[in-house]
């Protein structure tokens, strides 16, 4: 096995994984930075936001090609060696969270923005075994355009791609070092989101899709109804 093959591979991944499409597509739509609006982020929920809905989808499908991408080029650099796969889908999802791109000081202080990793995550997890996306992504779906709480989606996201992977383990039908990178993207998926679990535990979470659209349907209607009481 080729060291120098396998650090180009998981140098490689990071770099995939820290590949801005958010940033891109949106501003290739609106001209806007899509990390000054909304949580900030750079995912497909935030460019959604900002750019509207094919924004979201283009952003969301392509991030999680990359996380496939960056598992793909590990496993073609280190002859399948599962490491190396799981370990390039850790970098993806680190690399999507922090991009080495998108640098910026903050209070004195240089830190790297991403999005919540989410994607990536579903993408990685289709690299190491591909029927996985089938699992993973409906109820993803379901819980975003049922719950409408995008936050919600990405760690149940992490939660299925574990689970799936820990019981392919135990079955043997998958290396352990692959249930050990869903660990891993669920505790990355986790910190990421820790002002979202804020909250939602404060029921302060912003709404996505049918929910989101219906909430403002109810404020604008209140809002009309409001202002017909003032003129009469």
């Amino acid at each position: 096995m080729n060291l120098i093959w396998i650090a180009l591979a998981l140098i490689g991944a990071y770099i995939i994984g820290s590949m801005p499409i958010g940033v891109l597509v949106v501003r290739l739509a609106t001209g806007q930075d899509v990390r000054l609006h909304h949580s900030g982020r750079t995912g497909g929920t935030n460019a959604a936001r900002v750019a509207g809905f094919w924004a979201g989808f283009v952003t969301g499908a392509l991030d999680i090609l990359k996380g496939a991408c960056a598992v793909w080029l590990g496993k073609a650099l280190s002859d399948g060696a599962a490491w190396v796969a799981a370990a390039a889908g850790v970098l993806a999802v680190l690399g999507h969270n922090y991009s080495v791109f998108l640098p910026e000081r903050v209070d004195g202080k240089l830190r790297l923005r991403g999005g919540a990793g989410g994607a990536p995550t579903m993408g990685a997890a289709m690299g190491l075994w591909t029927l996985s996306i089938l699992i993973v992504l409906p109820p993803c779906l379901i819980v975003l355009l049922g719950i409408g709480y995008a936050s919600v989606a990405t760690m149940t996201a992490g939660l299925i791609v574990l689970v799936t992977f820990v019981v392919r383990a135990a079955l043997g039908l998958s290396p352990w070092e692959y249930a050990a990178f869903s660990l891993v993207a669920e505790m990355l998926l986790l910190w990421a989101l820790r002002p979202n679990i804020h909250r939602l535990l404060h029921g302060q979470e912003r709404l996505v899709g049918p929910r989101a659209a219906l909430k403002a349907k109810r404020e604008t209607k209140a809002g009309g109804t409001t202002d017909q009481v003032k003129r009469e």
